[in-house]
Order: structure tokens, then sequence, then C-alpha cells
């Protein structure tokens, strides 16, 4: 009996509701006709207050055309005057005025209706608050309160008298402000103490500093209009703080300043070098400290400070609410046959219990005493053959537990959506430098890791797995915690169709080369100019941390902020970068050690500096992870793949190969994996989150990375003589010509060449213009069209 209703229970939900859906068209006119009717309300509300006496005896002649009112809206208006204000809530019926035009506002432009109940909500709750608060004074201003606020003020003053009601209206205040305008006890004692500094430090009467006021007026108009910048939240104080030039640049170190003393009656000098830096660190402190209490702390985002996160709006909740739905059938039926499977090779079970995730159970089994664990983890295939399912893992034992773990594929998977991870109190509160929450473990909880500790990631998995949208999850998770300001992002896409979206917000949040066009890079030359780049922008961060003896960039932008670093010497504050590499297998065949160097020396170097790397790669290869990839890339994501051999290439374990897809993923740090269904965002959700950054204002142009120039476009050196010419120069342009197809492989087999000598020769074509420049994965093209104009071609250069 309890099966059948969790049966009936689980289909109720399946009501259909009616919904009115109204045509463009139709909400045009009816959204015009509303906020012309708020238009009118309001004149006729604004006019009742002076003619509503002399029109009270045409109230009852609202059919007579011969009686006229002298509101502005005739009897309409004076009808409906009396009924709101008189009758209704007094002066709190003009709010109703500003909630229809509303309404129509949204109807006409057909604006996103996700404001617009709370907004009547809070409409109401302020006309109630005030037609009772108004109703104090009734009986000599009966039109504040109207006979509705008169009323309530009245049966509550019967309960609670006149300071009952008093202290209600109190109490519903405090409401409001707390709930709609984020009011709290330590905002307010924060703004008090900081009007009491300011006013005690206008009273202070020093004479020292009434005669440095005197003689440099300027310095305190000039920080006065920088405060004033400051509380309006522009980007005014970016440039006071780059740019100062009443502020006194922090004192550097000077020869002539040491100072020598005699120790003894020997004539030694001893420079009190150790006492002098002491002397100067707390000089710049006691600067730093003043600028601050001057100015306040560095804040990197007063130059974006209108700058306002993705809604959760944006992102769809893709049909699912309510979490995981428990299949009591389903887990009973699997757990027998577990069981059953087990007893079969004689193993007993002392335990078993399920968790169900959103597309895996585990079951988590205790054997009898005495049972090998081998001897469970051989019969994987023959309990996927008694489930009939795909992707059973087993994981014997499960670190920190003294149980063997089977994972079991759910029959009904549920989607994991973007937006219940990025809702989550978990992501939302995570106290963390690169938040990015990936999706929901088999437990069902939040999994968020933070980037900056990882340091690097490396993705793997088949075509089609769920990588790309592993890689928009990263980049959504990071835009909707990290202001523009504090991150920036480097995208590669040799497929050239997987990142165009971000292109939208290429002035907050993309870094390109100064001569770039794209943001986006696809071009393999400029890929390597881009990497190439990033290591000088590595080096350059280094210096700028050696300067300022600190070890990391969090502590540098912390001493950046408390304004104990000086822009005069090139300390700027440092957003994080995130380099972000799409298909690598391909880079590595087209590019290989001249991509594979510099990659290796940001992961080994580029994370005290905040610049971390992402790569993602269909083919998890060792010739694609190679070594010292692998040994600089800690994390790990392994979609599925299609061997064993894959799955250890990029986990050093087996078990990806065992993945249903679909999102489903593995994930290390270097000790255990974890099990991850990966949260789906779509590209539409992608498109609306760009569009609606994109549409904001932004930088003057992308973070512009240092610029790096190869040796020509193509990254090698083609600049051959003519006598330092292959012996099988000519007969190499023979074969090319004819066979009209410039490729390295083609004079390896005619020729039988080894690859690199073959790839010399080309180089020596393309600088004598036979065959074009180097196009990827693309043969090159062949300039000269016979041998004849070979022939003429070879024959002009002899002379």
């Amino acid at each position: 009996m309890a099966k059948k209703s969790n049966k009936t229970r689980s289909k109720t939900p399946t009501k259909k509701r009616l919904t009115i859906k109204l045509s463009k068209q139709n909400k045009v006119i009816l959204g015009g006709l509303l906020m012309l009717l708020g238009i009118a309300l309001f004149f006729s509300f604004l006019s009742f207050y002076f003619t509503w006496q002399d029109d009270q005896s045409v109230l009852s002649e609202f059919a007579n055309r011969n009686e006229q009112a002298k509101n502005l809206l005739n009897k309409f208006g004076a009808n409906v005057g009396h009924l709101f204000i008189y009758k209704g809530f007094g002066v709190a019926s003009v709010i109703f005025t500003y909630l229809i035009f509303l309404s129509g506002l949204h109807l006409f432009f057909s604006i996103t209706k996700k404001d617009l109940f709370r907004k009547w909500i809070w409409g109401l709750v302020f006309i109630i608050w005030f037609s009772i608060a108004f109703g104090f004074f009734a009986n000599t201003k009966p039109l504040l309160g109207g006979m509705v606020g008169y009323e309530m003020n009245d049966f509550l003053q019967d309960y609670g008298g006149k300071v009952g009601v008093f202290l209600m209206l109190l109490f519903g205040l405090i409401v409001i402000l707390v709930r709609l305008f984020q009011f709290s006890p330590e905002t307010a004692v924060s703004y008090l103490n900081k009007k009491g500094k300011s006013l005690a430090s206008e009273l202070k009467t020093d004479p020292n500093t009434k005669k440095q006021a005197s003689t440099t007026p300027e310095i305190t108009e000039d920080e006065e209009e920088t405060i004033t910048s400051i509380e309006e939240e522009t980007p005014v104080i970016v440039d006071a703080y780059t740019h100062k030039k009443d502020i006194p640049p922090l004192p550097k170190e000077d020869e002539d300043d040491s100072f020598q003393v005699n120790v003894g009656t020997e004539e030694e000098t001893i420079s009190m070098e150790v006492e002098e830096i002491n002397e100067e660190t707390e000089e710049i402190d006691n600067i730093a400290n003043k600028l601050v209490d001057d100015f306040g702390e560095f804040d990197p985002t007063l130059e974006l400070g209108n700058y306002k996160f993705p809604s959760l709006d944006l992102l769809d909740p893709h049909g699912v609410s309510g979490g995981i739905t428990i299949n009591q059938e389903e887990l009973e039926e699997n757990k027998n046959k577990i069981v059953e499977t087990l007893k079969n090779y004689k193993i007993g079970i002392a335990q078993i219990k399920a968790t169900i995730g959103p597309t895996v159970t585990l079951y988590e089994i205790v054997p009898d005493a005495g049972v090998r664990i081998s001897k469970i983890k051989n019969l994987e295939d023959d309990i996927a053959l008694s489930l009939a399912a795909l992707g059973i893992r087993i994981i014997a034992p499960i670190p920190g537990k003294g149980t063997i773990g089977i994972e079991v594929p759910n029959k009904n998977a549920t989607i994991v959506s973007m937006r219940s991870v990025i809702a989550s109190s978990k992501f939302q509160k995570a106290e963390m430098q690169l938040p990015i929450a990936f999706g929901k473990t088999i437990s069902n909880e939040t999994f968020v890791v933070d980037l900056a500790k990882m340091p690097h990631l490396l993705m793997a998995g088949a075509t089609g797995q769920g990588k790309s949208v592993g890689l928009n999850a990263v980049l959504t998770s990071l835009l909707y915690k990290k202001h523009p300001a504090e991150v920036k992002f480097v995208l590669i896409d040799p497929k050239k169709v997987e990142l165009t979206l971000f292109n939208k917000i290429e002035r907050h949040y993309l870094a390109k080369l100064p001569d770039s066009d794209e943001a986006i890079i696809t071009d393999n030359a400029k890929v390597i100019n881009t990497l190439n780049s990033l290591c000088i922008e590595m080096d350059n961060r280094y210096e700028l941390l050696k300067v300022a003896m600190v070890r990391n960039i969090k502590e540098y932008n912390v001493k950046f902020k408390a304004r104990k670093l000086n822009p005069n010497d090139g300390h700027m504050f440092l957003p994080y970068i995130v380099l972000v590499i799409d298909e690598f297998a391909d880079l590595i065949m087209t590019a290989g050690k001249e991509v594979e160097t510099p990659i290796a020396r940001l992961a080994q170097l580029a994370r005290a500096v905040g610049i971390h790397l992402i790569i993602a790669t269909q083919r998890p290869s060792v010739n694609v992870i190679t070594g010292i990839i692998k040994a600089n890339f800690p994390a790990r994501i392994a979609f599925r793949v299609t061997s064993k051999i894959d799955s250890r290439t990029i986990l050093d374990a087996q078990g990806a190969d065992q993945l249903i897809g679909r999102g489903d993923m593995l994930f290390t740090q270097g000790n255990e994996v974890t099990r991850i269904q990966c949260a789906f965002v779509d590209t539409p959700e992608v498109a609306k989150i760009t569009d609606f950054i994109g549409a904001q204002r932004a930088y003057p142009d992308a973070h512009l990375l240092p610029e790096y120039v190869g040796n020509d476009e193509s990254g090698t050196s083609i600049d051959y003589n003519v006598s330092e010419r292959d012996s099988k120069f000519r007969e190499a342009a023979e074969v090319i010509v004819i066979a009209q197809q410039g490729s390295a492989s083609l004079i390896q087999r005619k020729l039988k060449l080894g690859y690199n000598r073959a790839g010399r020769i080309i180089d020596q074509l393309e600088a004598a213009g036979i065959v074009g420049q180097f196009e990827g994965s693309k043969a090159r093209q062949v300039l000269v069209p016979d041998i004849a104009a070979l022939d003429q071609l070879l024959a002009n250069e002899a002379q």
C-alpha cells in the first residue's frame, strides 16, 4: 500500500495551470492604457486636495452631463479622488499611481517582470503604513490618512492605545528599513563613528596643522575633492591615487642619509643600516596610515563603481525544483541485486546503505569479516551485468571510511542547473580568492573549490561528454563572484566557436596583446605570442613582489590597498589572470615545443603572482599531457573517456572510462577522487549573462598584456641564405610545385627525409617565395603554378 501511495503522489504535480499569454501588440496597448491611467489618477488625486470641497455636490451627479466639477479630470477625477483619498488610504493613495504607471511601463517595453511583483508588495506595505500613521491626525486632517487609515488606527487603539499603535508602527518601520534598505546596527554605528571622527578632525586646533594648511592650501582643496569623489562613487579616486601631484611620494633610499658613530677609542665607523631601515619603514607606515585616514583604503572597483553583478534570473532552473526525487522501488531493487550477486560468489554483507545523488547512487557495503577487498573489486563487471546498468564503479575502500562503495547510475537522472549551485549558500558565502562551483556530489552537496589553491586545472574527456559546459561553468562562477577589476581572462579557442560569446565582455573581463584586434585568440601564431607575453607579465609581477617584500599576490594587494606601495614607483593593483585553453591537443600538434615551453614555465612559477591555467583537451594521450605538464597540474577533471589508458593518463587512476557521460565527471586535487555531476549552463544562458555585463559601462579597452614580438608571424625563423639551402632544395621545390601541396610530410615521403630536415626545407621554400606562410593544421599554399615558373624564379635569384 505504501508503495502505491508513493507512486500516486509522484504523479500529482502534473496539473496544468491556466495561463494567459498576451501578444506583443496587446502588451503595447495594455501597457499604454495603464501608463495613461496612472498619469490620470495622479492629476486627479493632486487636484482633489484643492477642489474637494467645491466638488462635493457633484459626486452624486455623475450621470448628469450638465453638472461640471472643478477637478482637472472633471467628474471622473472628483469621484476617483473621493474614493481613493477620502474613503480610501488618504495621501498614501498616490503610491497607487506610481505602481500602475510602472506596470504599464513593463508591459509597453516588454521589460522582464522580475521585480514588479516585489514592488507591488512593498508599495502596498507603504500605503498601509502611511495610512495608519496619518490616522493619528484624522480629527484635524481627515484627508491625510483617509477613512481606511482612520478606521484601522481606531481599531488598533481599542486594543493597544496610542502608545501601542505607535510602537507597532515603529516595528513596521524597522522591518521596512532592514528588509528593503538592508539597514543594520553595524552600518549605523560605523556611519556615526565616521562622522564623529570627521567632526573631531575638523575641530582640532593644532598650530602645526594650521601652519601647514596655511602654507599649502592647494592640498586641502584637492583632498576635499577626492573625498567628495569617493562619496559619489566615481572613478576619480583611481586617478587621484595613481596620478597624485599634491600628496608627497613615499620616501626612497638615500645614500647620504646614513650616519656614523665612533665606538671605543678606535676610530672605527659603524653604519647604522638596520636602524635606518626601521626608521624609514616606520615613516612609510605613518604616511600610509595618514593616507588611509584621509582617503580610505584604495578600492580597485571604484572605476566601475556602479557595476552590477549578473542576477540569478539570467540562469534557467531547467525544470527542476525541490531537489532529487527518491525512487524507493529502484533503491530496493538495486540493493537486492547487489546482495544477491555477492552472495553467489559467497561474499556476505554485514551492512548496506545508500546515498542518493543527482545522477548516481552510492551503495556503501560492509562485507563480512575475512572477505578480501580485491575479490569484490574483481566483480565489477558481474555487478554491472546483474544491475543492467552502464557505468558501475567500485571504490574499494572508500577513503576515510571502513566501507566499500558501489556507484550505480540512476534510471532517471536529475539535471544539476548552474542556477542551483550559484544560489547555494556554500557558493554565496565562500571566502575564496577564485571560487568555482562545479556542480553537486553524490551526496547532493554543492561542490565549490578555489582555483587560486589548485593552482592550475587540467580537464580531459571524449567529444560531447561535457568539457565545454565545464569551462562555461568555471567562467560563469567567476563572473558571478568577482568584479571586473579583480580578475581577467585570457581565452584561447583553436576551434573558434566555443568561447566566442565572451567577446561581449572584452572591455570588462578579458586581457589581450596590445596590437590584437580580437581578445579571444584563435590563431596559433598569436597563441605563442600570448603565452610568451604572459611569461613577461609573470616576471614583471615577481619584480613588483620583490620590491614590495611580499611572497604572493594576496599579500601584495593587501599592502597596495593599505597605500603602503607608491604608484609612482610602478606599483599597481594586480588582478588575477585566468588562462583558458579549450583544445590543447591541437596546439601541441601544430606548434609543439613553442607552446609547451611557456606553458611549463607558467605552470611552475605563475601561481604566486595570480596567474592560473585551465587547460582542456579531448585527447588525453601522453604526447599531449606530458610529464612536465602533469607534474604542475595537481588538480584534474576527467569526463568520460574511451579507455582505461586515457583514464590513467589524466587521473593516474581508473574510473573515467566507466562514467555515464553528460557532465558526469571525476575530480582530483592530488589525493582522493570525487565524483561530481557538472552543473549545466546552456549557451543561451551564457549569452544572457554576457549581454547583461556587456551592456554596462566598461573600461576604455581590454586589459593589455605586455608586448611580445616573435621572430615572425609563424613563430619560426626563416631568414635563410641561398648558399645555405639544403642539397635537396631543388628536388623538394619540384615535388611541391608538381603536387601543388605545400607540406613537410609530402617531402618526407617523396624524398625519404626525416621530419626535421623536411621542416627546414619547407622554411627555405617559404623564404624563397615558393610556398605561403604557416596556417596551422592546413597545408601551405603553393605560390608557383608550374615547373616553368619555378625555373624562372630560381634563375632570377641566381642573377
